[in-house]
């Protein structure tokens, strides 16, 4: 016979009792069974960092070279490395080697336990070719559900995968057609547009079908749906479009990579409607924003309604063309709990091809909707801003209209030093959807070029802070 329950663990099992029917507390009770306050800010960072635990795989290791892979740098390797990721699953995990030379290849898919190590002196070449990233996934382009051709290297509803080494991923966009898709307006344009319509007007996510005729760019390295995921050590020069790109995921760890990425639209690492995410010691020299957290767009990102939170940024290098930290656009789905601490902006020792534009960049609008709540960087150095070191712009794309509401709200900055930019802070709230509590502490900013604006916010503070050696408050 099973024992009775506790008095105690009865009312916590089964809720709250009848009214009336309630026993009286012992005050020892009543003082243990009081909520305890959730952790706000910074110190809700060592508990994020305790559950972000990078995977571990058997000590096996699969050549590709094993199951017919050449290095010669013409080689099509695609079924190669697919032999290879194969046998490496079934036999229940373990490190798919990709050793010294040029080894060209289209799509990777990888599988559970899987890591695909790159080693030094090795360079996985992805084929300039779209026909070798069919046929179309299950993917998030842009923030909205469809099916298109397939990231350069893919997993979806996987747990435990990893993409390592010293080696080079090597996208190799600029000789296929991905630029000229994006740069004119005649390619990538109309499936652009044709996919947010069908996102907005809720057309079923099966009938989202591009690909093969269609000019929608693929993602270099794409989590979909997975958990358990380790980037770590590579260097990956020449996507097609966003680098690193978990969606929908959990526990995910970005680690001492360094990111080359020129042409338009290619971020470095843009975790989308993920949780528990660790980006660390990295380098991104990109031509658009560095970190970019994001959770869908517009009604497709309210259907899915899955937010990005718990990200953790720290000890990376910035030199990108537009946002250090961003958050948005795409962001309908909400974004809460971003840190960075001890990052550097277009650093003398990794200067870029373009100074950082806006260290802090805040995107959101009325057509896409969403909620930011939380945001917080410290310990940020500097130099060359080209712009502005916060901008929260709630007007982001205002031509687009909308009737969402939208909130950003709890903006914390602090020990910063930033020699040169036009102004510290660029503040655009909304007259019916204001910004709301952005704060800036314990900072430094010289040569600075203008004033700051502020617009439509709320509860703006600023203490210990020096402008051109000017405390201001």
């Amino acid at each position: 016979m099973q024992p009775h329950p506790s008095r105690r663990s009865a009312l916590v099992a089964g809720g709250a009792l009848a009214a009336g029917s309630a026993l009286p507390m012992t005050s020892a009770q009543a003082a243990d069974a009081l909520p305890t306050a959730a952790p706000r800010g910074w110190s809700q960072v060592p508990l994020i960092l305790a559950r972000v635990r990078p995977p571990t795989f058997r000590r096996r290791a699969f050549d590709i070279t094993d199951y017919g892979a050449v290095g010669d740098g013409a080689t099509l390797n695609t079924a190669a490395i697919r032999r290879a990721i194969a046998a490496c699953h079934r036999a229940g995990g373990g490190r798919v080697v990709v050793p010294a030379g040029r080894f060209v290849t289209g799509a990777v898919h990888l599988r559970d336990g899987v890591e695909l190590h790159v080693s030094e002196g090795g360079i996985l070449a992805f084929s300039p070719d779209p026909a070798d990233y069919l046929p179309v996934v299950p993917t998030r382009w842009e923030g909205t559900e469809c099916y298109n051709y397939s990231p350069l290297i893919y997993a979806h509803g996987r747990r435990n995968v990893a993409v390592t080494g010293q080696g080079i991923l090597d996208g190799q966009a600029r000789r296929g057609p991905w630029e000229s898709w994006y740069r004119t307006s005649g390619l990538q344009g109309p499936d652009q547009r044709l996919l947010r319509q069908m996102g907005s007007t809720g057309v079923p996510v099966k009938d989202r079908v591009f690909g093969a005729g269609h000019h929608l760019r693929p993602a270099m390295v794409q989590f979909y749906r997975c958990r358990d995921v380790l980037v770590s050590d590579l260097t990956i020069v020449d996507p097609p479009m966003w680098t690193v790109h978990p969606v929908l995921s959990s526990n995910v760890t970005v680690r001492d990579i360094t990111v080359e990425s020129l042409l338009y639209n290619t971020d470095g690492c843009n975790p989308e409607a993920s949780r528990d995410v660790h980006i660390h010691g990295c380098r991104f020299n990109t031509n658009d924003d560095c970190v970019a957290v994001k959770s869908g767009r517009d009604e497709d990102g309210h259907r899915v309604g899955v937010p990005s939170e718990n990200i953790v940024v720290q000890d990376c290098s910035f030199s990108g063309r537009w946002g250090g930290i961003t958050v948005g656009s795409e962001m309908s789905g909400g974004v809460r709990n971003v840190f960075a601490e001890r990052c550097r902006i277009n650093p003398p020792d990794f200067p870029g091809h373009y100074p950082v534009k806006y260290p802090v960049y805040l995107k959101a609008s009325k057509k896409r909707g969403g909620a930011i709540d939380g945001v917080y960087v410290r310990d940020v150095t500097g130099r060359a801003v080209e712009r502005d070191v916060l901008f929260v712009n709630m007007n982001y794309n205002s031509g687009e209209g909308g009737t969402h509401p939208v909130s950003v709200t709890d903006i914390h900055l602090s020990r910063f030093r930033i020699d040169g930019a036009r102004a510290v802070l660029n503040l655009v709230g909304l007259e019916s959807d204001r910004l709301r509590g952005v704060h800036l502490s314990d900072s430094d900013f010289t040569g600075v070029r203008g004033p700051d604006t502020v617009a439509f916010t709320d509860g703006l503070t600023r203490r210990k802070v020096t402008v051109n050696g000017i405390e201001v408050s």
